[in-house]
């Protein structure tokens, strides 16, 4: 799955990967939710990092469509709420 990260990059994310990163969507969007920006705060980190550990960097100069794009390590609360699904960030 092509991941793209709002202001990095794309990278690439095996399917395995999935259980664990809709672990800590699950867990965002209940911090959403609940108002809870300290916990969103950190959870946001704890994705974008897990899904920069799990992935392979894509060249800048690649042309891919993204299947999934997570806002950027500085978003607002408000600003990922604006970008969720019914089930999350992360579908699934």
């Amino acid at each position: 799955m092509i991941v793209r990260i709002m202001g990095e990059g794309q990278v690439l994310v095996a399917e395995s990967h999935l259980p664990g990163l809709n672990r800590l969507d699950d867990e965002l969007l209940a911090e959403i939710e609940g108002g809870d920006h300290e916990g969103f705060r950190r959870t946001l980190g704890a994705l974008l990092d897990a899904v920069r550990s799990a992935g392979e960097p894509l060249p800048d100069d690649a042309l891919q469509p993204s299947e999934l794009i997570l806002p950027a390590a500085e978003a607002t609360l408000e600003e990922v709420k604006a970008m969720l699904k019914d089930d999350g960030l992360i579908p699934g």
